[in-house]
């Protein structure tokens, strides 16, 4: 697996550098680091407005390079990284082209500087990359640091009991065997706000909720043989179910390591295209999820 990652100073992509080199190490990959900038008109200026912001453009590529250059020297000297300037008027498309041209199974991709240190947050490239990524897009919390030469320690698997959570359960677990890690398969049942009128009664959504979660007891058994099937021995997968009122409360369940990450897989129907595609239930595990996201296109 090659690793991706953007990089763009002073937007949060130095948790991005971090958490690529932790994919890079366990999985054995090389880094390759993109730093994208505006790329100038193609009608020249008369008032030279053109070649000063083609200066301007190529001074800010190589702040990013050389940036990104010395911390993966100092924090991840054991892995090799390449580095590219890459000049387009749409990020997430020069993105795309980048991971194709260069053969990359994941893009990670730094959280936006507007939220709290630990959390995701979803900036606009990373938004649009979030659905239509062909590509797995990776995504570090703000502020995300790992210890020196750190690598992932587990891989939890969001899985909803669907047809389309089964997809994800084999790449997740390829990724764990290839990592050397053990797997989670872990469900959420989430409660939320009042389900039925006041004049049904409480015992009817906890009723609802208890047969939710049978539900998904047994398909959490069978998915440990999905993961079994790829090559994970059986003793180094595990499951579990947590179920409270709020995503945040669920996700918080959970007990969590470090250098862990979640996985979680695309919604709706795309036909024959492999790509990302975000639905609510994923948009929520994102917003609250504790540590690194892997956000699996569709195969």
């Amino acid at each position: 697996m090659s690793v991706l990652i953007a990089f763009a100073p002073g937007k949060g992509s130095v948790g991005a550098l971090d958490l690529g080199a932790q994919l890079a190490r366990s999985t054995g990959s090389d880094i390759d680091v993109a730093t994208v900038v505006p790329k100038p008109w193609s009608t020249p200026s008369m008032a030279r407005v053109d070649a000063e912001f083609a200066d301007w453009a190529a001074a800010t590529a190589a702040e990013s390079e050389a940036k990104a250059r010395h911390y993966l020297q100092e924090k991840a000297p054991d892995i090799a990284a390449s580095f590219h300037r890459l000049a387009h008027r749409s990020v997430s498309t020069a993105l795309t082209d980048a991971a194709d041209s260069l053969g990359a199974a994941v893009l990670v991709l730094g959280s936006s500087g507007d939220g709290a240190l630990g959390q995701v947050v979803v900036g606009s490239t990373a938004d649009k990359l979030l659905h239509s990524s062909p590509v797995t897009v990776a995504l570090a919390p703000r502020g995300y640091r790992v210890r020196e030469r750190a690598t992932l320690t587990r891989i939890t698997c969001a899985f909803s009991g669907d047809s389309e959570a089964s997809r994800v359960v084999g790449p997740t677990a390829e990724l764990a065997s290839e990592a050397g890690v053990p797997l989670r398969l872990a469900s959420f049942v989430v409660r939320g706000a009042t389900m039925y009128p006041p004049e049904i009664g409480l015992r009817a959504e906890d009723d609802v909720a208890a047969e939710l979660s049978r539900g998904l007891s047994e398909a959490l058994t069978a998915a440990v043989d999905d993961a079994v099937a790829v090559g994970l021995p059986v003793d180094r997968v595990t499951t579990e179910l947590a179920s409270a009122g709020s995503w945040r409360e669920a996700l918080d369940e959970l007990h969590w390591q470090d250098g862990e990450v979640l996985t979680i897989g695309s919604s709706g129907p795309l036909g024959p295209i492999a790509r990302v595609f975000l639905g609510s239930r994923a948009t929520k595990i994102i917003r609250h999820s504790p540590v690194p996201i892997l956000v699996l296109p569709r195969r």
